[in-house]
């Protein structure tokens, strides 16, 4: 299957690996589980738990939550995903063609304009499956997150749309426009979870994703092309 194009603006960008460790996440952070790629049957194979991260992106994340509880006391990081092998990205892009393309009622055995569009909105989402040190997909770094904000109890809160979803519901601002013209309505309160998580994260370093709400990082080649930082810290690891 074709699969999205492996050009990235941010894949000129040297990596300096530091070498820091992946680690399991605290207790402190919320795990969201069942974890949904190991669901699918995404192959982890004898792999560690996909809840792992570099140590210095985790203590970034507590600081974040830190900086979370003071303005909403209760309130916790939920996290969706974290360290993730080569394997299981491509498994999850071609999981993702072909369910759009199931959607969508595209053949995805038959090369046409429909699997290109289909292709290509994918790969605004989701990283190539690249093989290459040099290019390597944000989680397979162990420096990128995907994740939400839980209420109190562990709920997760209403962001108006799921993690991983395709299109322009998953752009961070969606819901700008609609939440200046209606203060007080669904919307509105969408957006100032999506901008609340966005603030305490970048209060801890961290760099969004321009077309996920729940996607951060800090460290990788994303996180210094948004930072114009001259190299990355955290290149391809494995546990």
């Amino acid at each position: 299957m074709r699969q999205p194009a492996a050009a990235r603006p941010w894949h000129p960008i040297p990596i300096v690996d530091c070498r820091e460790p992946l680690i399991p996440l605290p207790p402190q952070l919320l795990r969201l589980t069942p974890h949904p790629y190991e669901t699918l049957g995404a192959p982890y194979g004898d792999q560690p738990s996909p809840f792992l991260l570099r140590q210095g992106v985790v203590d970034r994340l507590l600081q974040a939550q830190d900086a979370l509880q003071t303005l909403q006391p209760g309130w916790r990081l939920a996290i969706f995903d974290g360290w993730r092998p080569i394997a299981v990205q491509q498994f999850m892009v071609t999981h993702t063609i072909q369910q759009l393309c199931v959607e969508q009622g595209v053949d995805v055995g038959v090369p046409s304009a429909d699997l290109n569009r289909v292709t290509a909105e994918v790969g605004r989402f989701w990283a190539p499956p690249s093989q290459d040190p040099a290019t390597p997909p944000p989680h397979s770094t162990g420096a990128a997150v995907d994740l939400t904000l839980a209420d109190g109890t562990g709920l997760p809160l209403p962001m108006g749309g799921a993690i991983d979803a395709i299109g322009p519901v998953s752009e961070p601002d969606h819901y700008a426009q609609r939440a200046a013209a209606e203060p007080d309505g669904e919307a509105a309160g969408w957006n100032r979870n999506r901008q609340l998580l966005a603030r305490v994260m970048a209060a801890a370093g961290f760099a969004r994703h321009p077309n996920e709400w729940w996607h951060f990082s800090v460290g990788d080649q994303l996180w210094a092309w948004l930072s114009q930082a001259p190299s990355a810290r955290y290149g391809r690891v494995d546990p």
